[in-house]
C-alpha cells in the first residue's frame, strides 16, 4: 500500500536525500544513519560520499610558448558530507545520477580547467615548477567543483611529454650545459688539488720541522723536568725521612699525651670519689651532728628566749617592787626626815638654852664613833708589822699610842671648825 511506512538506512560513506510532506519545503540530509520514509508522499535519493580519484588526461596543449605539450595529472575528489549547504548542491547536481557520470562531470570540470593554465604557463614553468603549475589548477578547479558540492582534496601533476622534442631539447642543453660544467669543475677541481697537494706537501714540511723542533724542545724539558723532578725526589725522601722521625717523635708525645690523660681522668675519678665521700660524709656529719646541733641550739635558744622572758619579767617585778620600795622608803625617809626635823627643831630649841652643853654632850655621844672609826681598820688587820727607829715605845703599846694620839687631836679639830673648846668645857663640867 501507498501509505505503508518504511525505514530507510545508510552508511558512513552515503548520504540520505529526503524530501517531499512533512520536510518543511526543503529537503532532510542524513550523514551514516537511518530515517521514517513514507513511500507514497516522500522522496529518499543517496548521494556517495566516497573520495573519488580522477586521472585527468590533457592531450596536445599548447602553451604560452605555443609548444604542443601533453599533461597527466591525478586529482582526489569528494562530495563534502560535513557541509549541508554543500550537500544541497551535490542533490541538486546529482540526484539519481549513478556515479560514473559524477566522475565524468568532475573529470571534464577538471581536465578543462587543467587545459586553461597550462595555456597560460611556459614549458619551461610547467616542467620545472611542478609544484606551482598544481597548486593553481587546485584554486581554480575548487571554485567550480565546491559549487556542485564536491570539494577537492589533492591534485599532482603526474606526467609531462610533448611530441616535437621540445623537452628533449631543453634536457640535451641542460646536459651539455651540466658536462661543460663537469668539465669546468673536473679541471677547477685538478687545479685546486694541485694546489692544495702543494700546500700540504709546504704545511707537511712545515709541521715536520715544527714537530722536530718541538721534539727536541720536549726533549729538552723532560730533561730539565726530570733534573727537578730527581731534586725534588730526593727532597721528598729526606723530608719523608725527616718526617718519619717526626711523626714517630709526635707519636710517641701523643702516647705520653693520652697516658697523661688516662692519668688525669684517673685522678678526676678519684676526686669525684672523694667529693662523693666528702658529701656522704657532709650528710652524714649533717644528720648525725649538725641537725642535733641545730635542734639542741633551737633547745637552747628557746631555753634562752625564756630565761630571757622570765628576767625581763622578774626585772620589770623587780622594778615594781623597787618602785614600790622607792615609794615606801621615800615615804619612810619623808617621815623620818619629817620627824627629825622636828627632833632637830626642838634640839634647836635646846641647844638655844644648852648650847655650850648641848655641843659637849652631842660631842661626848660622838667620839667612841670617831675611836670605833679609827680603831676600824685594826680590827680587820691579820698582821701588823712594826719598824721603829729605836725610841719611844715599841710593839702594841705603839700601836695604842698612836690611836690615842689620834684621838687627843679631835678637841683640837672640833675646836677649829665649831669654836668650841671641848677640853675646856669638860673640865668646867
Amino acid at each position: 500500500m501507498c501509505l505503508d511506512i518504511g525505514i530507510a538506512v545508510c552508511g558512513p560513506n552515503e548520504a540520505l536525500v529526503i524530501s517531499g510532506m512533512f520536510q518543511g519545503g526543503k529537503p532532510t540530509f542524513i550523514n551514516g544513519g537511518r530515517a521514517i520514509v513514507c513511500p507514497c508522499i516522500q522522496t529518499v535519493q543517496r548521494i556517495p560520499l566516497n573520495t573519488m580519484t580522477l586521472e585527468v588526461h590533457s592531450p596536445r596543449v599548447y602553451t604560452s610558448q605555443g609548444v604542443p605539450i601533453s599533461v597527466v595529472g591525478t586529482a582526489q575528489v569528494k562530495i563534502n558530507g560535513s557541509s549541508e549547504e554543500m550537500l544541497a548542491y551535490a542533490a541538486e547536481q546529482f540526484g539519481g545520477k549513478p556515479v560514473d557520470q559524477i566522475l565524468k562531470i568532475c573529470l571534464e570540470t577538471m581536465e578543462g580547467h587543467q587545459r586553461a593554465i597550462m595555456g597560460n604557463m611556459s614549458v619551461e614553468e610547467i616542467y620545472r615548477d611542478r609544484k606551482t603549475f598544481s597548486k593553481k589548477v587546485f584554486e581554480v578547479a575548487s571554485v567550480d567543483l565546491h559549487n556542485m558540492g564536491i570539494a577537492v582534496i589533492s591534485y599532482t601533476l603526474k606526467d609531462v611529454r610533448d611530441e616535437v622534442g621540445y623537452l628533449a631539447s631543453l634536457g640535451q642543453a641542460r646536459t651539455a650545459q651540466v658536462k661543460r660544467d663537469a668539465l669546468i669543475g673536473e679541471a677547477e677541481a685538478r687545479k685546486d688539488a694541485t694546489i692544495a697537494e702543494a700546500l700540504a706537501e709546504e704545511q707537511r714540511m712545515e709541521s715536520k720541522l715544527v714537530n722536530d723542533t718541538e721534539i727536541a724542545r720536549s726533549k729538552r724539558d723532560f730533561e730539565l723536568k726530570k733534573a727537578i723532578y730527581d731534586t725534588e725526589v730526593n727532597t721528598a725522601k729526606a723530608e719523608a725521612e725527616m718526617a718519619y722521625s717526626l711523626q714517630a717523635a709526635k707519636v710517641q708525645a701523643k702516647i705520653k699525651e693520652e697516658e697523661m690523660q688516662v692519668k688525669v681522668v684517673e685522678r678526676m675519678q678519684n676526686i669525684a670519689i672523694q667529693e662523693q665521700e666528702i658529701m656522704r660524709r657532709e650528710k652524714e656529719l649533717d644528720s648525725k651532728v649538725r641537725k642535733p646541733a641545730e635542734a639542741e641550739k633551737y633547745r637552747l635558744e628557746k631555753i634562752a628566749e625564756a630565761e630571757r622572758q622570765k628576767v625581763v619579767l622578774e626585772a620589770e617585778a623587780e622594778a615594781e617592787a623597787t618602785a614600790l620600795r622607792g615609794e615606801a622608803e621615800a615615804y619612810a625617809i619623808e617621815v623620818k626626815a619629817k620627824a627629825e626635823a622636828e627632833q632637830m627643831a626642838k634640839k634647836a630649841d635646846a641647844w638655844k638654852e644648852y648650847k655650850e652643853a648641848a655641843l659637849v654632850d652631842m660631842m661626848l655621844k660622838v667620839l667612841p664613833k670617831v675611836a670605833a672609826e679609827v680603831a676600824g681598820p685594826l680590827s680587820e688587820t691579820n698582821k701588823i708589822t712594826m719598824v721603829a727607829t729605836g725610841d719611844g715605845p715599841i710593839g702594841a703599846s705603839r700601836v695604842t699610842n698612836e690611836v690615842l694620839d689620834i684621838m687627843g687631836s679631835l678637841p683640837d679639830t672640833v675646836k677649829k671648825m665649831t669654836g668650841v673648846d671641848i677640853t675646856t668645857r669638860m673640865a668646867r663640867a
